[in-house]
């Protein structure tokens, strides 16, 4: 039986990864359960076996997505909330952010629920709860402990955070949802939007 269960749950995942390219290549209306079987390498009886349809693999895959997505300062949050130089802080925050959010997957995700955000606005609502709504949080705290220890102004660290994150990605993220392709930046333009976007952070909430 665990070896029953174990091999279904690879072929949920097969499944899975078949329709998160079916879904980007066609977007929701133009994929079909036929060319996720293909792509997956299983029988269409399979697919229906694990998903009822069309919509709940699209919701099931929406859901197991979220759930990859990575807090980036779950590692360094404490570390640099500790820190005695707030330059240096705020740029390792930055790298963090943009290095955990401007990769190919969280971009293509991103693309394909805002895409679909109409048609599930329920989706759209999960993904951000359980991408940005779980990560902001944990940002907010740390540029809170900074503020305590006299290094930053801020009245609202919820809304510094949200800040610093559109400072961050509202140029390079903009760029691959509207030009449709990670090569939109290069490593270059995206260490001069993130540079650009730590200094203006830190004109607005460096303490003087």
């Amino acid at each position: 039986m665990p070896e029953l269960t174990a091999r279904a749950a690879l072929k949920r995942e097969q499944i899975l990864d078949a329709a998160l390219e079916a879904f980007l290549e066609n977007g929701y209306v133009g994929a079909s359960m036929d060319q996720v079987a293909a792509t997956a390498s299983v029988s269409k009886q399979t697919v229906y076996k694990q998903f009822a349809d069309k919509e709940h693999l699209f919701r099931a895959l929406i859901v197991a997505i979220s759930d990859r997505v990575e807090d980036p300062f779950a590692e360094i949050g404490r570390e640099v909330a500790e820190a005695d130089d707030i330059d240096d802080a705020v740029r390792r925050l930055a790298d963090a952010f943009v290095g955990g959010i401007m990769t190919e997957s969280v971009q293509q995700m991103r693309r394909l629920v805002i895409a679909e955000a109409a048609r599930f606005p329920d989706l759209g609502q999960e993904y951000w709860n359980r991408g940005f709504g779980r990560v902001l949080p944990t940002l907010a705290t740390c540029l809170a402990r900074l503020a305590e220890r006299g290094l930053l102004d801020l009245k609202d660290p919820v809304i510094a955070a949200n800040h610093l994150a559109g400072l961050l990605l509202w140029i390079p993220s903009n760029r691959v949802m509207f030009f449709g392709r990670m090569d939109a930046n290069t490593p270059e333009d995206l260490a001069r939007f993130t540079e650009a976007g730590v200094e203006a952070f830190l004109a607005a909430y460096k303490k003087r």
